[in-house]
């Protein structure tokens, strides 16, 4: 039994060293190609016509923003077109027709598009819009989106420096990133994909991937890529292997930022993790045989690869954090010393991984240095994911297909700001919460049972564990009640006065 524990740890570790250690490759890539430069591009000077796409479904608490800010892009009117992709059930129908209206009275080319279905979900609709799109260029925003009024002007000469160029991608900001702990490492976890991995992807010739929103697109690129597909759930990752299959180029701009709005409570987050961790591992199930099958250079098939499946570290993080406990025992039992001796260098891949964000914070923040001490609550985060993205990870592995389960927003910026009393928070939570309690529970065990046998290295890794479980856990039923319990008594304030 031994054996088969020590193996399956070995395995687990083994993976999450090979995926860990890609830090070091991304920070060795970092500065290798830190001192290069975008080229300077020149001041547009022919206007031709876009078309900005907004998908919505029932966002009452920010389509109005997005629409204000997206009319508000500087560009000549005569050349802008606005979509307002709709797929709403709720008030937000007639709050988008009345924005709409208001902006097409005042001069704006603003279209309210519905749809008879949700077919397809936000591929689905944008699809649609394109069919009815007379822009060049397709700009997309998703509703936690504001656009900056230079967005257009910034990111369309790119597309005449090189014909080839098919998306241009900017950074995301955080508009409520110091609104709690929560979105604080939400900030840095997104920092990291964006100031380095895609940077530093694009700068070294790998592929990188639009991400859905804050990003703008020849039209004859998405034609030429087939088009939006709805077969997984991340549309954006699939569209872009599929463009830079047929040879498009992808162009990221590190300092050129569209701000958004995070996730301000836990259910919500988990609902986006969980889509996007499935849509990834769909997205490499269906596109690796491509990859390998096309005739690009080896490494970026290998790094495309790590790219497309890196969530498949969350059950092996999960086993990993379940086996800690018996290795523990095992250890303080004897007979394996060589062994856990070299267990000891997968602890290199937490320092890649730190220096990786270390030097995302760094790029961004002058106060870089303060922002490294979420770095523990962000690995712990990760910890505590494990279990919702595992089967995210699963389902995807299995084609179990799901739902495009969209991510509420509730304009939330300032730590004034509430999320309680908005229509969408979620009020229930799922099963995985009762396994994310026990396996918190099981941790602190695992701590305790550290202490008492001075298995000092064990501990950090139990604590981890326990705090991210745990935390993750007692956010997901708090907010989760909290939600309940005030829409109960406006049920009841309702009530009595209708008496």
């Amino acid at each position: 039994m031994n054996d088969i524990i020590l193996t399956t740890y070995f395995i687990s570790l083994l993976i999450l060293f090979a995926f860990g250690s890609h830090g070091f490759v991304m920070v060795y890539h970092y500065f290798k190609h830190r001192d290069t430069t975008d080229a300077e591009t020149l001041p547009l000077t022919e206007f031709p016509m876009v078309t900005v796409q907004l998908p919505i479904f029932n966002e009452m608490y920010v389509v109005r923003r997005l629409v204000e800010a997206s009319c508000a892009i500087k560009y000549p009117a005569d050349k802008l077109e606005i979509q307002v992709l709709d797929d709403s059930t709720d008030e937000t129908v007639e709050l988008v027709e009345n924005i709409v209206r208001k902006m097409k009275e005042r001069g704006h080319n603003i279209h309210h598009v519905r749809r008879s279905t949700r077919q397809g979900f936000k591929a689905g609709a944008l699809k649609d819009g394109l069919q009815l799109a007379t822009g060049e260029f397709i700009a997309i925003f998703d509703a936690d989106f504001v656009p900056r009024e230079e967005f257009l002007l910034k990111t369309l000469p790119y597309f005449y420096s090189d014909k080839k160029i098919g998306m241009v991608q900017t950074r995301w900001e955080h508009l409520n990133g110091e609104y709690s702990l929560l979105t604080r490492t939400q900030a840095m976890a997104l920092d990291g994909h964006f100031v380095i991995e895609q940077a530093i992807r694009n700068k070294a010739g790998f592929f990188i991937n639009f991400n859905g929103t804050g990003g703008i697109w020849r039209k004859a690129c998405i034609e030429d890529a087939g088009n939006w597909h709805s077969d997984t759930l991340t549309e954006d990752l699939d569209l872009s292997y599929r463009a830079q299959l047929r040879g498009w180029k992808f162009k990221f701009l590190k300092n050129v930022t569209s701000p958004a709005e995070l996730p301000s409570e836990i259910n919500a987050l988990k609902t986006q993790q969980f889509r996007w961790t499935k849509g990834a591992i769909e997205t490499a199930r269906k596109m690796l045989p491509a990859v390998w099958k096309s005739e690009l250079p080896f490494k970026i098939k290998v790094h495309s690869t790590f790219h497309l499946t890196n969530n498949i570290v969350f059950p092996f993080i999960l086993v990993a954090g379940i086996l800690n406990i018996p290795l523990m025992f095992i250890k303080h039992a004897g007979g394996y010393e060589s062994y856990f001796e070299m267990m000891s260098v997968f602890v290199f891949a937490f320092i890649g991984s730190f220096l990786f964000y270390m030097y995302s914070q760094k790029d961004v923040y002058s106060d870089w240095r303060r922002r490294l001490f979420l770095f523990p609550l962000f690995m712990a985060g990760s910890m505590g994911f494990a279990v919702n993205n595992s089967k995210a990870v699963i389902e995807g592995l299995f084609n179990r297909k799901s739902d495009f389960i969209r991510t509420p927003k509730y304009s939330i910026q300032e730590k004034k700001d509430s999320w309680l009393d908005k229509k969408y928070v979620p009020i229930k939570f799922s099963w995985t919460v009762l396994v994310e309690i026990a396996l918190a529970i099981y941790c602190l065990f695992g701590v305790v049972s550290s202490l008492y046998y001075l298995e000092i290295a064990a501990i950090p890794f139990q604590l981890l564990f326990f705090m991210g479980f745990g935390f993750v856990s007692y956010l997901s039923v708090r907010q989760a009640l909290q939600a309940r319990r005030l829409k109960l008594d406006a049920a009841l304030h309702t009530e009595a006065v209708a008496v």
